[in-house]
């Protein structure tokens, strides 16, 4: 692409002089390169003159050619820099369903604001449908949790901590419970509680298991919305995720629970290893980061 430029230049003024010029580099400079292009397509593209020289017909030919070559260059440059400083492309992001009720929301407006011309998408799901997609390249980050450390070993995607998310014991405001500061699983044994499924060992009522007792699970519900609005008309109480209790309504008190009972997953961004995460990806990781602080 360097000959054509220097290609065009000279076409444009009709002189190795001029041309180095313009360019920054000497007349002989400027002849070798000439004459290297020549030799590349075989023909002749300037005749030289005593005062100058001016295109054959080959050079004339060329000529148009060369600049909508250059032109699609400077095209592709200033596209590549676009997505380089975020005035173009896209952020893809993937996040489980209590990320996306506060933390992810806030890090995508701030991302909006800076960003305008991004085209962003949100894809909601559990970790390993969010890890299938990474994979398959169809985001470009995934949040997920977990209560254990994550299956994958680092051979495939990197792992970054990005916070703590305890459990916290969501009360009907007016429960006799409710003011306390801090609360052990056991004194809750005889309340009705509220739950996604009804085997407590597979919900976040295994830590009542843990502690000794099996709950009486009144209502099952899988949305957390649901599960807060039982609590709120004062049917029950739950166990909730602290990102999940971002978005809480009126009528429920959040009451952390003693360290021992305390159930806590932590909460990653993931990408893919080995390959370049995407400037978008980066920017957006960076205010979840904050977000997340």
């Amino acid at each position: 692409m360097a000959w054509l430029d220097v290609f065009r230049t000279v076409a444009h003024l009709g002189s190795f002089t001029a041309a180095g010029e313009r360019l920054g580099f000497t007349q002989s400079a400027i002849s070798r390169q000439i004459a290297t292009l020549e030799a590349e397509l075989g023909t002749p593209l300037f005749d030289r003159l005593a005062r100058g020289v001016r295109l054959t017909e080959h050079g004339r030919a060329l000529l148009p050619h060369a600049e909508a070559m250059l032109e699609r260059l400077d095209t592709t440059r200033r596209d590549l820099v676009a997505l380089t400083e975020l005035t173009a492309g896209r952020l893809r992001v993937g996040a489980f369903d209590s990320a996306n009720a506060a933390l992810v929301p806030g890090a995508l407006a701030a991302f909006r604001a800076a960003h305008p011309d991004v085209a962003i998408s949100l894809t909601e799901g559990l970790a390993a449908h969010l890890l299938d997609l990474l994979a398959e390249g169809a985001i470009d980050l995934a949040l997920v949790a977990s209560y254990t450390e994550p299956a994958d070993t680092g051979e495939q995607f990197d792992f970054r901590p990005l916070m703590d998310d305890p459990v916290l014991v969501a009360l009907p405001r007016g429960h006799r419970l409710a003011r306390r500061r801090r609360l052990r699983l056991a004194e809750l044994a005889d309340e009705p509680w509220i739950a996604a499924r009804r085997h407590a060992e597979s919900t976040l009522l295994a830590a009542c298991v843990r502690s000794g007792f099996q709950p009486r699970i009144e209502y099952t519900v899988a949305a957390w919305t649901a599960k807060l609005g039982l609590v709120a008309a004062g049917l029950g109480i739950t166990l909730i995720p602290s990102l999940a209790a971002r978005v809480t309504r009126p009528g429920i008190a959040l009451i952390p629970l003693h360290p021992d009972d305390t159930p806590v997953r932590q909460v990653y961004t993931v990408t893919r290893r080995g390959r370049r995460v995407p400037p978008a990806a980066e920017a957006f990781a960076a205010l979840l980061r904050e977000g997340a602080g």
